[in-house]
């Protein structure tokens, strides 16, 4: 069975009383352990697709699978439930909490999960992104890639299933962002947690074991040359 299974998926919205199409009759099956890239220009719906497989945004019609539980028929509770069990998630903007430090901001989801040992877990996990010196640094007083790095280590720290990654290099120089994306796809295979990212990136997106391309909210295979 799929880790997660999009099945006929449109979303729309109503923008001065008429109706954008965003993604219509989307269907997309991901396989445990998978890494999988979502291109497109932007305003395709990339960052909509992934919100929408994570639960964090509703569809207007289809359904969508994740660990065989149907998003589409659950409430913002039920949603929230799936994600804390199984999902992790990684913005380009970071999304760190700017008054707490990263030891902090890595501790917070293990302790509303009630993790024990929620500390050592936090610690361990900034010492395997490099910041083993900055546990106690603000983001204020963090570069743009240590940001991205807590960031990876707070969605790492809970075990996740399954990985989501919103144009985890857009905020980052190139140097930066290439360490990034090894982090990301080392801890990817050494602990088999399915990986699906956003990016317009193509070197990025050679690295995934697949590519699906969206366009005009549509989503097409995308076949991969030598």
């Amino acid at each position: 069975m799929a880790i997660i299974e999009a099945q006929d998926v449109c979303k729309s919205l109503t923008l001065a009383e008429q109706s954008l199409d965003i993604l219509t009759g989307l269907s997309l099956k991901v396989e445990s352990g998978e890494s999988l890239a979502i291109v497109g220009k932007s305003g395709s719906g990339k960052s909509t697709l992934l919100a929408l497989l994570a639960g964090l945004d509703t569809v207007s019609s289809g359904h969508i699978f994740l660990q065989g539980k149907d998003l589409t028929v659950m409430d913002e509770d039920g949603r929230a439930s799936v994600r804390k069990d199984h999902v992790g998630f990684i913005f380009q903007n970071f999304q760190l909490l700017p008054h707490l430090s990263a030891l902090d901001n890595v501790m917070l989801p293990l302790e509303l999960s009630f993790a024990r040992d929620a500390r050592q877990k936090a610690m361990g996990w900034l010492q395997k992104v490099g910041l083993a010196a900055r546990l106690h640094h603000q983001p204020n007083q963090l570069s743009g890639g240590e940001q991205q790095r807590v960031a990876i280590a707070r969605a790492f720290a809970c075990e996740p299933d399954i990985l989501f990654a919103d144009e985890p290099t857009g905020n980052l120089d190139e140097h930066t962002g290439q360490t990034i994306v090894d982090l990301l796809f080392n801890l990817n295979r050494e602990q088999n947690i399915t990986l699906i990212l956003v990016t317009h990136d193509d070197d990025l997106a050679k690295q995934c074991q697949r590519q699906v391309h969206l366009e005009d909210g549509v989503l097409s295979e995308r076949v991969l040359t030598p």
